[in-house]
């Protein structure tokens, strides 16, 4: 065989499987390459896209976070502000009641006072009758002398 022969073969065999090769194989898989550059670029988009989210949800979070302590803070505000008037006013009824009771136990006592001095008198008349009783050794009749009797009690 002949050495420019074989090599001008060997190039027309190499030709044509480039060109088989060009035509029929490099086109699947330029489109296989391009297909998964895309699903790459698409997935490195939705991470990014998701990373913003998050981002944009932990932000969210915090604005929440924080308007729930304020109102939070407020309520608990308000709910000790509630309480203190309460207790005020608890001090103002058992003032009142304190001042009420006070009143109610001077009116007693003095009504106290007043029948004990009815029953004094009535005693003192009592013994008044029985000395005289004593002095004038005669009974004293209580029932014809009541006149009597509350006259003394008047003036004692």
């Amino acid at each position: 065989m002949n050495l420019n022969a074989t090599i001008f073969f060997q190039m027309i065999v190499f030709f044509v499987l480039g060109w088989v090769t060009m035509k029929f194989v490099w086109p699947p898989l330029t489109k296989a390459i391009d297909e998964r550059r895309q699903k790459i670029a698409d997935g490195l988009a939705a991470a990014e896209k998701g990373k913003a989210d998050l981002a944009q949800a932990q932000a969210r979070i915090n604005l929440i976070e924080a308007s729930a302590k304020s109102d939070l803070h407020v309520r608990i505000t308000d709910a000790e502000k509630h309480a203190a008037q309460i207790i005020e006013q608890a001090r103002a009824e058992g003032e009142a009641e304190r001042a009420r009771i006070v009143e109610q136990a001077k009116q007693d006592a003095a009504h106290e006072v007043q029948r004990a001095r009815d029953a004094l008198r009535d005693d003192v008349a009592t013994l008044a009758v029985k000395g005289a009783e004593q002095i004038l050794k005669r009974e004293v009749d209580a029932r014809a002398h009541a006149e009597l009797l509350a006259q003394l009690k008047a003036q004692l």
